[in-house]
């Protein structure tokens, strides 16, 4: 070759200080340079196979559009090819000589504010291409145009200077050809190329081949139409996102062009691996723009309680900094992120009601997320109300039911949804707290869990009726119309209660027994059955509530001092005993008052001194033996 053919241009003064920001500011990971050449091939296969729908193509029409990617692990050089659109003379110094055409002293301020910034400044500039200097200390392009025309080598160190020279005998197409530096000598390892085409660039929609082995195996599905696809097809690729061997429990694939282009394919799996004590998931969604990954374990694209989700999500509508690894406009990343969450949110409604049974699967499983999220997604805090499920007074065992279900049977006169917590539906039934919902035939949710309260407690009402704990002191069912059962009767009438002024008498002289373990003593409105109960006066804390709380070590923190108030029932055989025997015996009496209330606590969950019980309790043994 001649040596007037080839042409040699210096880069100006700031282009070294150029490459210094894209190398070390721009891009966080080595890998990405072969992403994004990669990307760059698979840009100009898609460029000629439209070239070719409008252009009659003459020039290598036979070649098959790929990639194909050598690895010389012994004169340590990568080499990259495809048989895409190419490019001319005039092509390569436009498109590769874009930074010393524009070395000007505003260029590198815009550049490096865009570093800072993150500007979306793909193809401004042309940056993408020079993330190769990472890892080269040569790179050498040489790229024929499919209009047919020689091709040509466009030749550079990074450094002061790049040269642009005749490249007869090529094919169409480009070849990128990598001088590694010592210190990237493994991109120079088959297996290494390899791992990184599945990590960024398995849906890659062109073939490419590795040392001749074809390595993106896996369709990107999610971008075609739901009426081509296999339940084995969508099985499949669950288990190839997902790392599964399973099939999943739900899989929702999802389009939308407004306000975003969004392809979405999530699946649920069947275990939660969370509570199997495998540690905090990481969020099981990738970001892809253009089948490209840009975001692994993404924990931008949706809320973290939805990290139990698999999939992808493509959306070519959000612009990218210019190493594709950060999204770039946060109101878009936030819309994207709002469209998701209300369709998945909705998706879950619709098939909570098409299948029931299916879905009580479903929460049984993950119903813990949906809690997590009533408690920190207020922007869907209404629509998440919608999945929640209990068991009620209403239902069988195991039957879960929805808030919407019990508010579409509420009694007349009923204007709060209540609910009270347990270790268990049969404890629940068994203590005083349900005694006058179940003679009045109102029905009352149980909430099983600790943190069920809590979340109760964030989403306050629902559908404007105020959500209200059971053992809340300030309770009231007097408007709540009592039903009757099938013959027409209702509860069986109560003993004849105390008076009015042995009540106040009894309550004063408890209240006095027990000190500072009661805040007050009060004749109770609502106990049928049971002699006694403890209700809180802080309508936010329940007793669960000061149970979870002070499992986690936060009761302190929060100067819980744990007093309540015990609402006596004036019509207990018990109760009336007790007003009786304090006339008489008072001591013996004041024992029986301290296990009444310790009782009480006990059916609330509250914490009780054992040592101190069991002794009041053989002394009252020792006196039942005694008469």
């Amino acid at each position: 070759m001649a040596a007037a053919e080839v042409e040699t241009k210096h880069f100006q003064a700031e282009t070294r200080k150029v490459l210094d920001i894209v190398i070390n500011s721009l891009y966080t990971e080595r890998d990405i340079f072969v992403r994004e050449l990669v990307s760059n091939a698979a840009d100009a296969l898609e460029k000629f196979r439209h070239y070719s729908l409008v252009e009659e193509v003459e020039f290598d029409a036979h070649v098959p559009l790929e990639i194909t990617i050598d690895c010389d692990d012994k004169k340590h050089i990568l080499t990259i090819t495809d048989t895409g659109i190419g490019m001319s003379k005039d092509e390569l110094e436009s498109n590769l000589g874009t930074i010393a055409h524009s070395g000007s002293s505003q260029f590198l301020e815009q550049l490096a504010e865009a570093a800072q910034k993150d500007v979306n400044i793909i193809g401004q500039f042309g940056v993408g291409f020079y993330s190769v200097f990472m890892a080269a200390k040569m790179v050498r392009v040489q790229s024929r145009s499919a209009s047919g025309e020689e091709g040509h080598e466009w030749a550079s160190d990074g450094a002061g200077t790049y040269t642009i020279s005749p490249c007869p005998g090529l094919h169409r197409g480009t070849k990128i050809i990598v001088e590694l530096k010592e210190d990237a000598h493994n991109y120079a390892s088959k297996f290494t190329i390899e791992r990184i085409i599945q990590q960024y660039s398995t849906f890659i929609p062109f073939p490419v081949k590795v040392e001749g082995k074809k390595v993106n195996t896996v369709q990107a599905i999610w971008a075609r139409s739901k009426g081509e696809i296999t339940d084995e097809e969508y099985n499949e690729f669950y288990k190839f996102i997902g790392n599964a061997t399973d099939e999943p429990l739900y899989r929702f694939h999802f389009t939308a062009d407004a306000p975003l282009a969004i392809q979405a394919l999530l699946y649920v799996p069947k275990e939660n691996f969370e509570v199997l004590g495998m540690g905090r998931m990481p969020p099981g969604v990738n970001l892809y723009c253009q089948k490209v990954l840009i975001d692994q374990h993404s924990e931008n694209i949706l809320p973290e309680w939805l990290r139990f989700l698999k999939g992808v999500v493509d959306s070519e509508d959000l612009p990218l900094n210019i190493s594709r690894q950060a999204l770039q406009d946060n109101s878009l990343v936030l819309k994207l992120r709002r469209v998701l969450t209300r369709r998945i949110i909705k998706f879950f409604n619709e098939e909570a009601e098409n299948d029931p049974a299916k879905y009580q699967e479903f929460w049984h499983t993950f119903g813990i997320f949906i809690k997590e999220a009533i408690t920190s997604d207020f922007e869907h805090r209404e629509e998440l109300g919608k999945l929640l499920r209990f068991e009620s007074s209403a239902g069988k065992a195991d039957e879960m039911v929805s808030l919407d279900a019990y508010v579409n049977r509420m009694s007349e006169g009923q204007d709060s949804i209540y609910y009270i917590n347990g270790p268990s539906r049969a404890a629940v039934e068994s203590g005083p707290y349900v005694e006058m919902f179940r003679k009045k035939g109102v029905e009352i949710l149980y909430t099983l869990e600790p943190i069920d309260d809590f979340v109760l407690n964030h989403l306050g009402s629902y559908r404007d009726k105020k959500l209200v704990s059971a053992d809340r002191a300030d309770l009231d069912l007097s408007k709540a119309v009592v039903q009757k059962d099938e013959e027409g009767a209702t509860a069986t009438p109560q003993e004849e209660p105390l008076s009015s002024e042995a009540v106040e008498q009894l309550c004063a002289w408890m209240k006095e027994v027990l000190g500072e373990q009661v805040q007050a003593v009060k004749p109770s409105q609502r106990l049928v059955d049971s002699p006694a109960m403890i209700v809180n006066v802080d309508g936010y804390m329940t007793s669960s509530m000061e149970r979870l709380l002070k499992a986690s070590g936060q009761d302190g923190a929060l100067g819980m001092g744990g007093k309540k108030d015990m609402e006596i029932n004036a019509a207990s055989p018990l109760i009336k005993k007790l007003a009786a025997l304090r006339q008489v015996d008072a001591d013996f009496a004041a024992d029986l008052a301290w296990q009444v209330h310790d009782n009480a606590k006990i059916q609330a969950g509250l914490d009780v001194d054992p040592m101190e019980m069991v002794r009041r309790n053989y002394r009252i043994l020792e006196r039942a033996a005694g008469e």
